[in-house]
């Protein structure tokens, strides 16, 4: 069903220079981000990655929850594409229950208190579908799969959406996993924000390059204040 490889070896050009060459020579630019737990964990995105994530590169932005409450940070997201519409967010943990009411916190200060953001996170649908090129693509917070993390869990949730790739948050790890025909995205923390699993977290984010049926998914990761940055591809077959 789907062809993958996948190259482990770091990037040697700047890293921002990348997601310049990508929205020029590649179809649909992705970023995909979440887990930032402003102001309560951290304090914003790193500067090394502010100044990668320049506007008008992507043409949308997938956020997996838990922004914060720090309402300057969904207004950087609506910013990088130039249109509210193309940021597709789920509801975090922390963003006070999605739209079917599961998983939130009931405490109004739970992770920073901005009214305005708070108010706009409890609008928030706790699972979102989008289709990019010729993939489907489910987007969940990942508190609500249980038992956490676990790929069995997660395949049932790829299954019930019907989608060929699922982007989930919570999970720190980042990454590509190929599990039972379909693909699992796991953009980790933009903040590096820990968790109660996982005490140390390096910032991450991952960019996905969409041309009809095929994706390139680079992930970028903050690493003793380096960028790193490793490549996946896959491919579905008509």
């Amino acid at each position: 069903y789907f062809h993958y490889s996948r190259d482990l070896e770091s990037e040697k050009r700047s890293a921002a220079q990348l997601i310049v060459t990508m929205a020029a020579n590649f179809g649909e630019l992705i970023l995909l981000l979440g887990d930032h737990h402003t102001p309560s964990r951290t304090h914003t995105i790193p500067e090394p990655f502010q100044r990668m994530l320049v506007p008008n590169k992507m043409q949308h932005v997938i956020c997996t929850g838990n922004i914060g409450g720090d309402a300057a940070e969904y207004e950087r997201l609506k910013e990088l594409v130039g249109n509210g519409s193309c940021v597709h967010c789920v509801a975090g943990e922390y963003d006070f229950g999605g739209a079917s009411g599961g998983g939130g916190c009931s405490s109004p200060s739970a992770d920073g208190g901005n009214a305005a953001l708070n108010n706009l996170a409890r609008s928030f649908p706790e699972t979102k579908v989008i289709q990019l090129g010729s993939f489907r693509i489910g987007i969940i917070g990942g508190h609500q799969v249980v038992p956490w993390g676990e790929m069995s869990a997660l395949a049932m949730v790829r299954r019930r959406l019907n989608v060929d790739v699922l982007v989930c948050g919570w999970r720190r790890k980042t990454g590509v996993v190929e599990y039972e025909g379909g693909y699992y995205i796991f953009p980790g923390s933009i903040t590096g924000a820990y968790s109660a699993h996982d005490p140390k977290v390096n910032p991450s984010f991952l960019l996905l390059a969409v041309q009809g049926t095929n994706i390139v998914c680079y992930v970028y990761e903050l690493i003793n204040g380096e960028v790193d940055v490793s490549k996946t591809e896959f491919s579905k077959e008509q």
